[in-house]
């Protein structure tokens, strides 16, 4: 029990280790910043996969398209086509109204007018951008609509590979002066006229509670991120797909701005809202034509235009706040180390457990399609986990412990051979490999008690052969010998023990314990089929010889049938598989029993139980009770007769 519990404390070793080095590594590489693009691109695979959702059309666009910039006839439009395009909305009545056009300087005709329609919109907002250095220079905000505290910052936060996936709530300036953005002032206003306000729940977390939802900002090393700048109050997007029949298509419904000022709003549109266009909406307005090249790339293949982004961000925190729509939430640092770890660990034991490599291929691409498929249903419900550090765990613990398994095999299969050698078939091959971990133990066949045949066979008048030829001759004919007759014990599923000059010595029923009386009964009647076999192959033998001038000879065999112990013998310089019994002695003393006992060219004598289990497969004849020499209880003994 001991060597057990040894044993499997060795192999649990090698399971934790390469677990702990596996996650190890995959941990300082993400940390390193090595996995953030690809787990990213993990991300924007998922929010392309989601299915199309029904989108509550709170939000609708006004889109300056490439028609209306050509019916204007210029670029940028004038003040007083803006003008009228607020006025047309504003008598829709909607809840708010986001410019997202620049507009701190005028342009004429019409900046008078544009700036009466300002002061008499209160839920008009325009746009700045409060963000300079690397985001391009800052832009001023439409002067009346600053001195009116009715402006918002439209800036964009673009990941590493110039993506789109995060949105800001607020900026915090460098003198300490905080500016909301354009969704964050057009989503409190709509929540606002509903009565929604928002409530500080933590300050030093910057946890605020609006309507059903608590917002969190997004922190350095959140999800696949790696020490971003956290600055101002930043949320992962969590883009809606909805079904389009063509791309670029828009994700709210959307309306050209020439079809506003020609009061003819399209059926779809109105569809998409219900028949009251923009009542009681947050109406955006911004450019979508590629010649202003106002497009970002996102999650998307496509890119979006900026109006859309802010879009999707004022959406996303109105259907938090109204319909719980789940903010991405993402664990914490120690919970996902202790997820890559414990998958790192199942792919080390998922291969380490299973036997055979069908089974081994199988378990992995199940457990790794269950990762990637239930980190994708997490993410359908709001949560960005970390699959591809999961996976890189998985993957490389499991092809690590795979390695180290083939090196196993290799180094027990390399034992076995120094162990058995050329002794067994390859039947016999096959099944010691089969069964090696029952077998080797520590680099040994420990000795395990079984009932065999061992058969002895020993030629007849060698040392007067040896005496007749000389040694090199003499060396060819054993060999020629030798190599025959152990082909045959290969051939009828025996091992050959040893060579002892001109002996042989072979066993049946080893190196697997046979366990019932059937299997016992076959090794014997192997190991006679044997015998005959050898029997039949020494007269061609001697044939052969004659017409070569080589000397004939003849032979004894005895067979014994009882119980040994089998295993290997020796040092961890030399070992040899064998057998120790009483059984042995039996075959050795029954092939030298009274050599005056004629056989013609082979004798073969079997004890009394090796008989028992020939079950009349082949002729045999009593030859009498007989004291065999070491052995105190005399035993019958058997001859099987061979035809000359």
């Amino acid at each position: 029990m001991w060597t057990q519990l040894k044993q499997q404390f060795w192999q649990g070793r090698a399971v934790a280790l390469t677990t702990f080095s596996i996650a190890g590594f995959v941990l300082a590489l993400r940390w390193a910043g090595g996995l953030q693009f690809l787990e990213l691109t993990a991300l924007d695979r998922f929010f392309r996969w989601q299915l199309p959702k029904a989108v509550e059309s709170r939000v609708v666009i006004v889109a300056i398209e490439e028609a209306d910039i050509q019916a204007q006839g210029k670029w940028p439009i004038p003040d007083r086509a803006i003008a009228q395009l607020l006025d047309k909305i504003k008598s829709k009545n909607p809840s708010a109204i986001g410019l997202d056009l620049i507009r701190d300087l005028p342009v004429e005709p019409g900046n008078e007018e544009l700036n009466e329609v300002f002061a008499s919109t209160p839920n008009l907002f325009g746009i700045e951008k409060v963000i300079g250095g690397a985001y391009g220079a800052t832009i001023a905000p439409p002067p009346q609509l600053a001195e009116q505290n009715r402006v918002g910052a439209i800036d964009l936060l673009l990941d590493r590979d110039g993506k789109v996936r995060r949105g800001l709530l607020a900026v915090t300036l460098e003198d300490g002066q905080t500016k909301e953005s354009l969704a964050a002032r057009l989503a409190l206003k709509y929540l606002e006229d509903r009565g929604i306000e928002q409530e500080v729940v933590d300050g030093d977390a910057g946890e605020v509670k609006l309507g059903k939802a608590l917002f969190t900002p997004l922190n350095a090393n959140d999800g696949g991120y790696v020490r971003i700048d956290p600055r101002g109050y930043q949320l992962l997007l969590n883009f809606r797909h909805r079904a389009c029949t063509q791309e670029p298509c828009s994700r709210f419904p959307t309306v050209s701005m020439s079809e506003v000022l020609e009061d003819r709003l399209p059926p779809d549109f109105l569809a998409e809202t219900g028949g009251t266009g923009f009542e009681g909406r947050i109406v955006l307005i911004g450019s979508t034509a590629p010649s202003l090249q106002d497009r970002f790339f996102t999650v998307y293949e496509n890119p979006l235009a900026g109006v859309e982004i802010h879009g999707e961000l004022t959406d996303l925190i109105l259907s938090a706040a109204l319909d719980r729509r789940p903010l991405m939430q993402m664990w914490s640092e120690p919970l996902e180390v202790l997820w890559i770890v414990v998958w790192s660990g199942i792919g080390a034991i998922s291969i380490w457990v299973l036997r055979r490599m069908r089974w081994k291929l199988v378990s992995f691409v199940a457990l790794g399609g269950g990762l990637a498929l239930g980190s994708f249903g997490a993410f359908q419900a709001g949560w960005w986990l970390p699959v591809v550090p999961a996976l890189m765990g998985f993957m490389g613990s499991g092809i690590a412990i795979a390695g180290y398994q083939l090196y196993l095999e290799q180094k027990e299969r390399q034992t076995m051979m120094n162990l058995l050698g050329q002794q067994v078939s390859p039947k016999i091959a096959q099944q010691v490999w089969r069964d090696r971990e029952q077998l080797l133990k520590e680099g040994q066949i420990l000795g395990q008690k079984m009932v065999v045949t061992v058969l002895f066979s020993d030629l007849k008048g060698f040392t007067t052969i040896t005496e007749n030829i000389d040694p090199e001759t003499l060396m060819f004919w054993l060999n020629d010998y030798m190599k025959a007759m152990s082909q045959i014990v290969l051939d009828c599923d025996g091992i050959i023990d040893k060579f002892i000059g001109d002996a042989i010595m072979a066993v049946f029923g080893v190196p697997i314990p046979r366990t019932t009386e059937e299997e016992i009964a076959q090794d014997a009647q192997n190991a006679v089929r044997c015998a005959v076999k050898m029997a039949a192959k020494l007269k061609q033998l001697n044939q052969e010889w004659y017409e070569k001038g080589f000397p004939t000879t003849a032979m004894r065999i005895g067979i014994a049938t009882g119980v040994v112990v089998a295993g290997s013998l020796g040092s961890q310089q030399r070992l040899n598989y064998t057998i120790v019994g009483d059984s042995a002695n039996v075959a050795a003393r029954l092939e030298s029993f009274d050599k005056s006992l004629d056989g013609g060219i082979c004798r073969i004598l079997i004890s009394e139980q090796t008989h028992d289990y020939l079950h009349a497969q082949f002729p045999s004849q009593l030859i009498g009770l007989a004291q065999l020499k070491g052995r105190k209880q005399p035993m019958n003994v058997y001859q099987v007769p061979i035809k000359s």
